[in-house]
This record gives structure tokens, sequence and C-alpha cells, in this order.
């Protein structure tokens, strides 16, 4: 079994038994039985259970006399999401927004991760922007269904004209479900690239010069953050919007 963090090895010793017995009970079989959980998914929760703590704090601190520093973090981001949904998104952005913030956050959290000593940015895995690329993909088609109803969303996909509707409609299936490889290799190939340059010098030159390269890490982290925030209510705001 390869090294893992210490946090990946508490996870496992509390809860690799149960875990491996629900992936054989689906037909999954795991490399490591014994410890099913890797570094990845293990960063996952912890950024996961961060944001789930940080919110419940929020919203036990909350007060308008005497706003506390995370109702104010809290409040700031909330202005900032929300007036990029309004302005992408535009009326009714209310209903998104909390997705997007959540998005942004674990995004942004994950990618920071990378910032710390012997640990690997989540999002430097595939697998880990590619849940987030499916979970963005199925809510906001979803909620094009919801809003427009199955024949008019589809309708989305035909175009305007009637007579071009079969040679169009399975090139925007296409083009939606390559949605998916596009949001997943953008943020992966990003954060790899990343980890894989601060690796390389801190290796050659551990003192000094790697700092340099952890503040570009992180302000890619931002960026790949807020551009996946982004495209996420962009994929929004076509799914809901009527206009053909």
């Amino acid at each position: 079994m390869p090294e893992t963090l210490a946090w990946t090895r508490l996870l496992n010793h509390l809860f690799g038994g149960p875990v491996t017995v629900l992936l054989h009970s689906v037909g999954v079989l795991p490399k490591y039985p014994a410890a099913p959980i890797n570094d990845a998914y293990a960063l996952e929760l912890l950024i996961a259970g961060l944001l789930l703590g940080f919110f419940v704090l929020v919203r036990l601190t909350l007060s308008v006399e005497k706003p506390a520093s995370a109702q104010q973090i809290a409040e700031i981001i909330h202005e900032f999401v929300g007036g990029q949904a309004h302005q992408i998104i535009g009326h009714g952005y209310e209903r998104f927004q909390s997705f997007v913030t959540v998005i942004l956050l674990f995004v942004l959290g994950c990618n920071l991760l990378g910032l710390f000593p012997r640990i690997d940015t989540p999002t430097s895995f595939p697998v880990v922007p590619l849940g987030i690329a499916v979970a963005t993909f199925v809510y906001y088609h979803f909620h094009g269904f919801r809003e427009q109803g199955f024949l008019g969303y589809l309708g989305h996909f035909a175009g305007p004209i009637w007579w071009i509707a079969p040679l169009l409609f399975p090139i925007e299936i296409i083009s939606h479900c390559a949605r998916v490889m596009s949001l997943t290799i953008r943020l992966y190939a990003n954060m790899f690239a990343s980890d894989l340059v601060t690796l390389v010098f801190f290796s050659l030159v551990p003192l000094g010069v790697p700092v340099i390269f952890l503040g570009l890490h992180a302000m890619v982290s931002i960026i790949q953050a807020f551009v996946f925030m982004l495209l996420a209510m962009i994929y929004l705001s076509q799914a809901v919007s009527h206009e053909h």
C-alpha cells in the first residue's frame, strides 16, 4: 500500500471496512481493500467538512448589529458571487447562487491545499475535477428541464430552424457532453502542472525561489476556481433561458 497522509489513514482506520463492503456491493473492487479511501477523496472530505463547519459557524453567530468575522467573510463572498450571477444568469439567479458559491469555495479549497508541504492538490487527480464537472452537468440540465419542460428544453438542442434539427441535435448533444471533459481537463491540467512546477523547484532550490512558485500556485488556484464558477453560471444561464 502506498504512503498516505495521516488524515487518510485515520479515515481508513475508522471507515475502511464499511467502505470496502459498500464498494463490493456495487461491483467495485478497491486496489487496497484494507485502505479503500485514497488521499484525494480524504482531502475532499476535509474541505467539505471545513466548509460545512464554516457555514454552521456563520449561522450560529448571525447578527445584524454586531456581525462576527465569519459573517463578514460570508457576506463578502455572497455579494461577490451574487454580483457575478446577476450579470450572467440574470433574473432568478438567487435560486442557483448557493450551488455556484459551493462550487467556488470547494474548488478553491481543494486547489489551495497544494500550498501545504507533502500534500498533493486534490484537483490534480483527474477523478476529482471529473466529479465536480459531472455534478455541474447534471445540475444545469436538471434545472433546464425543470424550467422549460421536457420538450421545451430539448428544443434548445434542435435549433431555431426545423429542417436543420436532425443535423444540429446530435452536434449539440456531443457539445454538451464535451463540456464535462472540458471542465475536467482544464482544472486537472492546470493544477497538475502547478503542482509539478512547484515540486521541481523545491527539489532544485529548497529555499527562497520556491516561494515565488507557491505564490503562482495560489494565483492559479484562485483563477481556476473562479473560471469553473463562471462556466457553471454560463451553462445555467443557457439552460434556463427561454430565448431561442
